[in-house]
């Protein structure tokens, strides 16, 4: 997978580790894809779809472990039925100081998934690859002023956005499953978005 030059900057001393799954699977609607949205509520990164994931903790020892404790928490995803296939590349985070490592898994036996901290994630959704890659369902956004930011997918009531439809787009990509799609279609963040990711 290449990493996008704005997410491989020298990372700044004191960045935190983290990590996230990328899980695929086999759904009832074919080959999918394990997303999340976070809740309203929080103070960092609220409403915002992304991979399970986040800070990894002393005890983990290292992001497998992280990324798999993670979407156990806030999805349900046991780590029985899971098989790691790779880490890939860590990420660095410039505006929240994170170096993100991707975990890429396959979902061998599915568990039942929820939420699993209402103040912490809103929605978990298996998000199947062909509509990710439905070029209806593609679009670039852009800030109040008029800068772009990259690639968004509107899928299951959800606008991904930022990182993690970024590092969506190089995975989709690296599959070979991306289709060409407009990227002359340009829109606003919407205000709610705005809102929220105010207060990061």
């Amino acid at each position: 997978m290449t990493v996008p030059p704005m997410l491989s900057p020298e990372p700044e001393p004191g960045a935190r580790a983290a990590a996230v799954l990328i899980l695929f699977g086999e759904g009832p609607e074919g080959p999918d894809i394990l997303l999340t949205e976070r809740a309203a509520t929080l103070n960092k990164h609220a409403g915002q779809p992304a991979f399970p994931g986040g800070r990894i903790d002393p005890d983990d020892g290292g992001p497998v472990e992280a990324a798999l404790r993670e979407a156990w928490e806030e999805a349900g995803v046991e780590r029985a039925g899971v098989d790691v296939l790779a880490t890939l590349p860590e990420l660095y985070l410039r505006h929240s100081r994170h170096r993100v490592t991707p975990v890429a898994a396959w979902w061998r036996e599915p568990s039942e998934i929820a939420p699993g901290h209402p103040g912490e994630v809103a929605t978990v959704a298996r998000v199947p690859i062909a509509e990710l890659v439905d070029p209806a369902n593609r679009l670039m956004v852009r800030d109040p002023s008029g800068v772009r930011l990259g690639p968004a997918f509107e899928v299951r009531d959800m606008l991904v956005w930022g990182f993690t439809a970024g590092l969506l787009t190089e995975v989709l990509d690296a599959g070979g499953w991306n289709r060409p799609w407009d990227t002359g279609r340009v829109e606003d963040l919407p205000q709610k978005v705005l809102d929220l990711a105010s207060r990061d």
